[in-house]
């Protein structure tokens, strides 16, 4: 069961001398959830690239190519990081694959010069995510060539984390409150510190507590041996 922010921030009291909050706090409990929500920020961009898939999500009901649109429609706006795309019904276009292309690389060039193609006949669209993306705002992910007819999408994507408030949970995997007790405790200390700065020491714990959880959660699975593929290895059967 997921922990709850409460308890995190409950825990991070104790260390700073000050096991409740009442009406002469020096800390109060959304200040010290705005810090949790700061550390929790950082080890989901550190998770990402672990490349595990813990936030992973796959959207089968909103994105689509429209007939005749160089840029997909029904983008969210948690969208951070594309991980793939397809279309949704594989079986009625085999053919149509979805491949990650820089806007300026000659392949995405030479398609944009193309016309229209019939997805049914199977082709090569090539994406690019452009924009800011989340937090800020949905990325527009541009296609080429374009085609002839609508082509319901199947995307899988990191979404950013919602906001952490004290009535939460712990958003991050891995038995992760340590981590965010001392990330909480290092910066609620620089309120009461003349530089303003967060404690160093524990920093020092928290990239510690950090480390080791990056080490647990890689990799996910131990079944099958972590190994480079050969060549054309997908021929080979």
């Amino acid at each position: 069961m997921a922990s709850t922010v409460a308890s995190i921030i409950q825990a991070a009291r104790y260390h700073l001398n000050e096991v409740s909050e009442t009406a002469s706090s020096f800390w109060l409990d959304d200040e010290l959830a705005a810090h949790i929500d700061k550390g929790a920020r950082d080890l989901w961009r550190a998770i990402n690239d672990n490349f595990q898939h813990y936030f992973l999500t796959v959207d089968t009901t909103h994105f689509s190519q429209d007939a005749n649109a160089s840029i997909l429609t029904g983008v969210q706006a948690d969208v951070s990081i594309i991980r793939g795309i397809e279309p949704l019904d594989l079986n009625a276009k085999p053919g149509l694959n979805y491949v990650s292309r820089d806007f300026n690389h000659i392949d995405f060039a030479r398609a944009r010069a193309l016309s229209a193609q019939d997805p049914s006949q199977g082709c090569r669209v090539f994406y690019c995510i452009t924009k800011q993306g989340a937090p800020v705002a949905a990325p527009e992910i541009q296609v080429a060539p374009m085609l002839t007819a609508q082509v319901v999408l199947r995307v899988s994507y990191v979404p950013t984390l919602v906001a952490i408030t004290k009535s939460g949970n712990n958003p991050i995997p891995g038995e992760s409150d340590n981590a965010l007790v001392a990330w909480c405790v290092a910066y609620a200390m620089a309120k009461q510190d003349e530089s303003k700065q967060p404690d160093a020491n524990w920093l020092t714990v928290y990239a510690t507590e950090k480390s080791n959880l990056l080490v647990s959660l890689t990799p996910r699975q131990t079944e099958d041996e972590d190994l480079a593929e050969a060549m054309f290895e997908d021929l080979w059967q």
